[in-house]
Protein backbone atom coordinates (compact mmCIF):
# COMPACT_ATOMS: atom_id res chain seq x y z
CA UNK A 1 0.00 0.00 0.00
CA UNK A 2 1.42 3.36 -1.27
CA UNK A 3 1.94 6.27 1.40
CA UNK A 4 -0.11 9.30 1.60
CA UNK A 5 1.28 12.52 2.11
CA UNK A 6 -0.71 12.66 5.31
CA UNK A 7 1.04 9.31 6.47
CA UNK A 8 4.55 10.73 5.93
CA UNK A 9 3.50 14.24 7.93
CA UNK A 10 2.19 12.20 10.38
CA UNK A 11 5.42 9.65 10.77
CA UNK A 12 7.23 13.15 10.97
CA UNK A 13 5.21 14.90 13.72
CA UNK A 14 6.14 12.20 16.04
CA UNK A 15 9.50 13.18 15.91
CA UNK A 16 9.57 16.69 15.36
CA UNK A 17 10.06 18.97 18.28
CA UNK A 18 7.13 21.77 17.30
CA UNK A 19 7.98 25.54 18.58
CA UNK A 20 5.41 28.52 18.96
CA UNK A 21 6.12 31.82 17.54
CA UNK A 22 6.74 32.94 20.66
CA UNK A 23 9.72 30.57 21.58
CA UNK A 24 10.88 30.63 18.28
CA UNK A 25 11.60 34.43 19.26
CA UNK A 26 13.04 33.07 22.33
CA UNK A 27 15.43 30.83 19.75
CA UNK A 28 16.61 33.99 17.64
CA UNK A 29 17.80 35.49 20.72
CA UNK A 30 20.03 32.58 21.54
CA UNK A 31 21.58 32.59 18.43
CA UNK A 32 19.67 29.58 16.70
CA UNK A 33 20.22 28.86 12.99
CA UNK A 34 17.04 29.58 11.80
CA UNK A 35 16.74 27.89 8.00
CA UNK A 36 14.01 28.32 5.81
CA UNK A 37 13.37 25.92 3.22
CA UNK A 38 10.78 27.24 1.12
CA UNK A 39 11.59 28.02 -2.42
CA UNK A 40 13.69 31.45 -3.08
CA UNK A 41 11.09 33.74 -4.51
CA UNK A 42 9.33 33.00 -0.97
CA UNK A 43 11.83 33.79 0.92
CA UNK A 44 12.87 37.02 -0.79
CA UNK A 45 9.15 38.11 -0.09
CA UNK A 46 9.93 38.02 3.54
CA UNK A 47 12.00 35.79 5.55
CA UNK A 48 12.60 36.00 9.91
CA UNK A 49 15.64 37.83 10.56
CA UNK A 50 18.63 35.92 10.29
CA UNK A 51 17.44 33.39 8.12
CA UNK A 52 19.12 31.33 5.82
CA UNK A 53 17.76 29.83 2.51
CA UNK A 54 17.78 26.24 1.69
CA UNK A 55 15.09 24.86 -0.22
CA UNK A 56 13.15 21.69 1.12
CA UNK A 57 14.35 20.14 -2.48
CA UNK A 58 17.87 20.48 -2.11
CA UNK A 59 18.03 20.43 1.63
CA UNK A 60 19.58 16.41 1.90
CA UNK A 61 22.62 17.63 -0.86
CA UNK A 62 23.31 21.04 1.26
CA UNK A 63 24.28 19.10 4.32
CA UNK A 64 27.87 19.28 5.58
CA UNK A 65 28.73 22.01 2.95
CA UNK A 66 26.36 24.40 3.94
CA UNK A 67 27.69 26.45 6.32
CA UNK A 68 24.27 26.65 8.43
CA UNK A 69 24.11 22.56 8.09
CA UNK A 70 27.52 21.33 9.28
CA UNK A 71 27.17 21.25 13.25
CA UNK A 72 25.06 18.35 14.01
CA UNK A 73 25.05 19.84 17.67
CA UNK A 74 23.56 23.61 16.71
CA UNK A 75 19.83 24.54 17.47
CA UNK A 76 18.14 24.51 14.25
CA UNK A 77 14.75 26.41 13.67
CA UNK A 78 13.05 25.06 10.23
CA UNK A 79 9.64 27.13 9.01
CA UNK A 80 8.15 26.91 5.62
CA UNK A 81 4.88 28.91 4.49
CA UNK A 82 2.82 27.37 7.15
CA UNK A 83 4.56 23.65 8.37
CA UNK A 84 4.33 20.82 5.84
CA UNK A 85 7.53 21.15 3.92
CA UNK A 86 9.38 22.28 7.27
CA UNK A 87 7.81 19.59 9.41
CA UNK A 88 9.57 16.91 6.69
CA UNK A 89 12.25 18.65 6.51
CA UNK A 90 12.89 18.83 9.85
CA UNK A 91 12.27 15.19 9.71
CA UNK A 92 14.67 14.68 7.16
CA UNK A 93 17.59 16.75 9.92
CA UNK A 94 16.99 13.88 12.93
CA UNK A 95 17.58 11.34 10.85
CA UNK A 96 21.12 12.85 9.59
CA UNK A 97 22.16 12.98 12.88
CA UNK A 98 20.97 16.93 13.93
CA UNK A 99 19.48 16.55 17.43
CA UNK A 100 18.57 20.59 17.88
CA UNK A 101 16.11 20.39 15.60
CA UNK A 102 13.12 22.22 15.89
CA UNK A 103 10.07 23.31 13.48
CA UNK A 104 8.14 26.67 13.73
CA UNK A 105 4.34 25.40 14.36
CA UNK A 106 2.29 27.24 11.37
CA UNK A 107 5.37 28.16 9.44
CA UNK A 108 5.73 31.91 8.53
CA UNK A 109 2.33 32.90 8.43
CA UNK A 110 1.76 31.62 11.86
CA UNK A 111 4.71 34.39 12.00
CA UNK A 112 4.22 37.24 10.48
CA UNK A 113 2.31 39.75 10.99
CA UNK A 114 2.21 42.85 13.68
CA UNK A 115 3.81 40.46 16.45
CA UNK A 116 7.19 39.42 15.08
CA UNK A 117 9.57 40.93 12.44
CA UNK A 118 10.02 40.11 9.36
CA UNK A 119 13.04 41.08 7.03
CA UNK A 120 12.51 41.92 3.00
CA UNK A 121 15.11 41.87 0.71
CA UNK A 122 15.73 45.38 -0.15
CA UNK A 123 15.94 44.62 -3.70
CA UNK A 124 12.78 43.53 -3.55
CA UNK A 125 9.78 46.10 -4.60
CA UNK A 126 6.31 45.56 -2.60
Amino acid sequence: MALTKEDLLATARASVTPVTADDAEALLKGGAVVLDVREPAEFDMGHLPGAVNVPRGVLEFRVGDHPALTDTAATILLYCKNGGRSTLAAHTLKQMGFDGVKMLVGGFDGWSGDVHKVEVDPNVYQ
